[in-house]
C-alpha cells in the first residue's frame, strides 16, 4: 500500500481527493492546520470503512514545524504521492493590498509547497516511483480582479512543478498541476449564485469536488506514468 499525503485535506476539494485516493487503495495522510478536527473526523470515517488513513496537523508556513512533522511521518516509510491542495485567500485590489495579505497567501500556497515537497523528494525518488500533484487555479491562468496575490502564488506552483518534473522524470516520479475553475463549495455559494455561474461558465454549472478528485486520482495512478510537467485545467470551458 502506497502512502499519500494531501495538504489542505479539510477543504471540500481536499476531502474529495483524500476519499478518491483511499478508494484507489492508498494509505492517506490528511494534512490540516486550522481544520485539523475535520481531517481527524474524515480519517476516522475512512478507517471505519476499511481504508488506511490518518490525520496530521501542522502549519505549512512554519518550515521547522513542517520538517519535524514530516520526519515523524517518514518513520513509517516514504510518501510516494503528494497532493498539495492547501491554499488561502486574501482578496483585495493590489492598490489596497497590504504586505501581510500578499505574503500570507504566498506562504501557504507557494512557500508551503516547498516546505512540504522538499523533505519528501529523496525518499520518494529512492523508490523509483512517485506522483506529485499541485492544485492551482484558473486564476493563475486567466488572472482575476482582487487576486493578484492568489494568482501569483498559484502560477508560481506551475513554474516549480515544470522544473521539478524535469528533475524527477528519470527516477519514475511525475509532477503535474491541476487548475480547477469554479468548484461547488460553501465559499463559492457565498459569493456567486447558480445563475451567475451559468452565465460565466460554458458548461453552465460549477464543477464538483469529486470531478477534481477523479482527475487527481488518475494523475496519481500507475496509468499516468507518461504524463508529467503538465497543467491540466478542469473548468467547464473557461478560456
Amino acid at each position: 500500500m502506497r502512502r499519500a499525503l494531501v495538504s489542505g485535506a479539510a477543504s471540500p476539494i481536499g476531502l474529495a481527493i483524500a476519499r478518491q485516493l483511499a478508494a484507489q487503495g492508498e494509505h492517506v495522510i490528511l494534512h490540516a492546520h486550522a481544520g485539523l478536527r475535520r481531517a481527524e473526523e474524515e480519517a476516522a470515517a475512512l478507517r471505519a470503512a476499511g481504508h488506511g488513513a490518518e490525520a496530521a496537523g501542522f502549519d505549512l508556513t512554519d518550515p521547522a514545524a513542517t520538517e519535524a512533522a514530516l520526519h515523524n511521518l517518514l518513520r513509517d516509510g516514504p510518501i510516494q504521492i503528494l497532493v498539495h491542495n492547501a491554499g488561502t485567500h486574501h482578496d483585495v485590489p493590489m492598490a489596497g493590498m497590504s504586505a501581510a495579505q500578499w505574503h500570507s497567501v504566498m506562504d501557504v500556497s507557494l512557500n508551503g509547497f516547498f516546505h512540504l515537497a522538499q523533505p519528501l523528494l529523496l525518499p520518494m525518488i529512492g523508490t523509483r516511483w512517485g506522483r506529485i500533484v499541485a492544485i492551482s487555479s484558473v486564476s493563475a491562468i486567466m488572472g482575476n480582479r482582487g487576486q493578484a496575490n492568489y494568482a501569483a502564488a498559484k502560477a508560481g506552483l506551475g513554474g516549480a512543478i515544470r522544473s521539478l518534473s524535469l528533475e524527477c522524470a528519470p527516477r519514475g516520479v511525475t509532477a503535474n498541476v491541476v487548475a480547477p475553475g469554479i468548484i461547488d463549495s460553501p465559499a463559492t455559494a457565498a459569493v456567486m449564485s447558480r445563475e451567475q455561474i451559468a452565465k460565466m461558465v460554458p458548461a453552465r454549472r460549477a464543477g464538483r469536488p469529486e470531478e477534481v478528485a477523479e482527475l487527481v486520482g488518475f494523475l496519481a495512478s500507475d496509468k499516468a506514468g507518461y504524463i508529467t510537467g503538465q497543467t491540466i485545467s478542469i473548468n467547464g470551458g473557461l478560456a
